[in-house]
């Protein structure tokens, strides 16, 4: 395309623009919508539009004392004169496809050029707004080289005629309910406008199918459109918005799906208090994040990072946040401020990233040193509990209950929607019924990862789990594992019901010892009294079996190993639970059982003859109640390589992606959030690969070992069952893969639902 073509009319004074392919592809931000405006026939103030190498190419040519180029210039001007070639004052806008802060505000009220050199002379009211606004792009760019120079040659600036009359703004849809406008912008009134106001609403939302800010100039009754821009408003008003599209056959259904933003749409999941009861706060702040949010109380960004690793909820509290927290504000269930409001960095932050929190407590005072802060009269350490609502500002003391949002309305559409052209099952990781019945409601097809482990959990089963541990002889273990599989099996039988059929995988044991075992001194007393044994001698035990890396230590496949007495009390256990849920349902109990942490084929073969006799012993498969399979975790570097081998053995593949990318880079999640953030603020890590997957590494041994394991076995199941798959960007990367599910927490499913849906389509 010649620098010539580059400066053209996009709403002419006269007539109707008629651009070429190469033309429209420059169009971005304002100019976009004022040509399909004024293309549709509406009524348009008069625009032309240049790019900065055509600008450059006029300054070039002044240089040069050349007119060729600068005659196709006064023509496009000619374009904004009207009938009664009258010279209209002019207007400058800069035109980005997204918005910046820097850039030069409209220069309204510029006389027309006297003459040719007037026109592109840069000390001359009109040269001098364009190069002003060209200045205003600055120098940065996404991209470095010759893709920057490309892409700074493109940005465009709008000449426009003054509009007369009185300059209006609305939105094209309620910022708040996602109707279809018009509709005041951030709480004004609406301003009186002409009937035809609808009719460009109604053009304007089919063209740009996102909420608009509009500008127009209204003279004697009737509307001129001067531009428009996208609006930021709720995820809620923008799903409402997508619905109604599809409603008004603006829309099909597919493009709903396609147009919602997976990330967006989480934030539409915040749980609520249920009942306060009889508590009442202990201080009320602002309330600058809705939802609410239970957990224990941290006060640095890297406490909450590393709270969240082990899978526990936690409130940060802070004086106030800045930029350096916030990995530790993604990290955390909820936010806490002594200082700052609605506009503060925590309020801003928290609504972006869907995190509860109440701001400007001034009764709250934290003193991170000493790890303590004091709300009112009362005192907090870090491990004590607080609830906080972000929705009025309420701060409890303890943890009080939940309400989990459920899906419906518009939600509940646009995932229907999703679901018809999705191919990957999406599943969750839970292991309570109240968990699972959560993620049910949320449209989970079962559960892809139930952590057997996380059944433990309460003071008389820890007890219990402490028992077999620490037991010296098989004997007194095997007295200690009785007590346990009736827990078990209640627990299992509990959620083979709650699923009705629906496929529920159990992972074997796959405790870090540690974990379990008692530290402060009172838990080693209550378990040497438990024990019956003398607390000298439980602190020699504990020493004995002490780790110096427990993640990389005695758990998984190896406990399994070396304590057969818990995998024979864990399998009897899944085997009774599903027996006791046959008996209420009329489709057969679906039970998956994977075994964790296997580096080699043995592994899996000693563990599968084991499983395999309790369950040919339960007699369950042959009577046709239920329906087993064996599979293993693949999350170790060397079972990604003999995939081949161990698909032999098993009859689904299910990669733990957090374990798999810990071992992958040698990296402790753990202690990941001292460094991370520094290696991205460097650009050493583009990303968080603890949050979306490492395509070139982890990602390649993920690949690997699904190809090693089809080439044995074509019909093996691939499921992905690490935090990775409530994530976007890895669900993109998984479903190019071929798996056939994955598997996240509750509160992730709708997100992986939709996501999927997009990538099928």
């Amino acid at each position: 395309m010649s620098l010539a073509q580059e400066m053209f009319a996009i709403a002419p004074a006269v007539g109707k623009a008629n651009l070429s392919a190469s033309q429209l592809k420059l169009l971005a931000g304002k100019a976009r919508w004022i040509f399909r405006v004024g293309e549709a026939g509406f009524p348009t103030i008069a625009t032309i539009a240049l790019t900065r190498a055509a600008w450059e190419g006029l300054q070039a040519e002044r240089s040069r004392k050349d007119a060729k180029l600068r005659s196709h210039w006064i023509a496009c001007l000619y374009k904004l004169v009207g009938k009664s070639a009258k010279a209209p004052l002019l207007v400058v806008r800069t035109s980005a496809g997204n918005h910046n802060g820097g850039l030069m505000p409209a220069k309204l009220g510029i006389p027309a050029p006297a003459n040719s050199e007037d026109s592109v002379d840069p000390s001359r009211p009109l040269a001098k707004a364009i190069k002003n606004a060209f200045e205003s792009y600055g120098f940065g760019s996404t991209w470095g080289g010759a893709r920057q120079d490309e892409d700074r040659a493109k940005q465009i600036v709008l000449v426009q005629v003054m509009a007369e009359g009185e300059i209006e703004q609305f939105m094209t849809r309620s910022a708040h309910t996602g109707a279809l406008g018009p509709a005041p912008v951030d709480g004004a009134p609406l301003p009186g406008l002409p009937e035809t106001a609808g009719a460009l609403v109604a053009l304007l939302d089919a063209k740009a199918g996102r909420h608009m800010c509009c500008t127009v100039a209204i003279s004697k009754g009737e509307a001129q459109f001067v531009s428009a821009r996208p609006a930021q408003v709720s995820p809620a008003a923008e799903l409402e918005a997508a619905v109604d599209r599809v409603r008004r056959t603006v829309w099909t259904a597919q493009n709903a799906v396609s147009r919602v933003d997976p990330a967006r749409l989480a934030q539409l999941l915040h749980p609520r208090l249920s009942e306060v009861g009889a508590a009442a706060p202990i201080a009320v702040g602002l309330g600058v994040s809705p939802g609410a949010a239970s957990g224990i109380v941290v006060f640095t960004p890297e406490d909450a990072a590393r709270q969240r690793a082990r899978g526990k909820h936690c409130i940060l509290v802070v004086n106030e946040t800045g930029p350096a927290d916030i990995d530790g504000m993604k990290a955390a269930t909820g936010i806490l401020t002594a200082r700052g409001g609605m506009s503060s960095h925590a309020g801003v932050i928290a609504r972006i990233t869907g995190k509860p929190c109440v701001a400007g407590v001034r009764t709250l005072s934290v003193n991170a040193g000493e790890m303590v802060c004091r709300i009112g009269d009362r005192e907090f350490r870090m491990g004590d509990r607080l609830t906080i609502d972000g929705s009025d500002g309420s701060v409890y003391a303890d943890a009080l209950p939940l309400a989990q949002p459920h899906i419906g309305g518009a939600i509940g559409t646009l995932l229907g929607w999703s679901d018809a052209s999705r191919s990957v099952d999406v599943r969750t990781n839970v292991e309570t019924v109240e968990s699972a019945q959560t993620a049910l409601s949320f449209g989970a097809e079962g559960i892809g990862l139930a952590r057997s482990e996380h059944m433990f959990f309460s003071p008389e089963r820890m007890v219990a789990l402490r028992r077999v541990i620490l037991s010296e002889d098989e004997e007194d273990r095997s007295r200690a594992i009785n007590g346990l599989v009736d827990y078990q099996t209640g627990d299992y039988a509990a959620l083979f019901s709650t699923m009705k059929g629906l496929p529920v995988t159990v992972r074997l044991f796959d405790p870090p010892l540690h974990e379990f075992l008692p530290r402060t001194d009172e838990e080693i007393e209550e378990t040497a009294a438990s024990l019956g044994l003398a607390v000298r001698a439980l602190r020699l035990r504990l020493e004995r079996i002490a780790e110096i890396n427990p993640m990389l230590g005695h758990r998984g496949v190896r406990l399994a190993i070396t304590y057969p007495e818990i995998l024979q009390m864990q399998m009897q256990a899944v085997m009774a639970g599903a027996r006791a849920a046959s008996e209420g349902l009329t489709t057969p109990v679906e039970v998956e059982v994977m075994v964790p942490f296997v580096s080699t084929a043995s592994e899996v073969a000693w563990v599968r003859n084991r499983v395999d006799a309790v369950v040919e012993n339960s007699g369950l498969t042959r009577s046709g109640r239920v329906n087993f399979s064996f599979g293993t975790m693949i999350e170790l570097p060397r079972a990604c390589l003999r995939a081949g081998e161990i698909a032999n053995l098993v009859d689904f593949f299910s990669f733990g992606t957090n374990d798999l990318t810990q071992t992958t880079f040698g990296i402790s999640r753990d202690d990941a959030p001292t460094f991370l953030a520094a290696y991205q603020r460097k650009n050493i890590y583009e990303r968080d690969p603890f949050v979306t997957i490492d395509e070139k590494g982890v990602g390649e041994m993920i690949a690997i070992a699904i190809e090693r394991g089809r080439a044995t076995k074509p019909n093996l199941k691939i499921g992905i069952c690490g935090e990775h798959a409530g994530d976007p960007a890895s669900l993109r990367f998984f479903a190019g893969l071929g798996v056939d599910y994955v598997s996240c927490s509750p509160y992730r499913v709708p997100v992986a639902r939709l996501t999927l849906a997009q990538m099928a389509a």
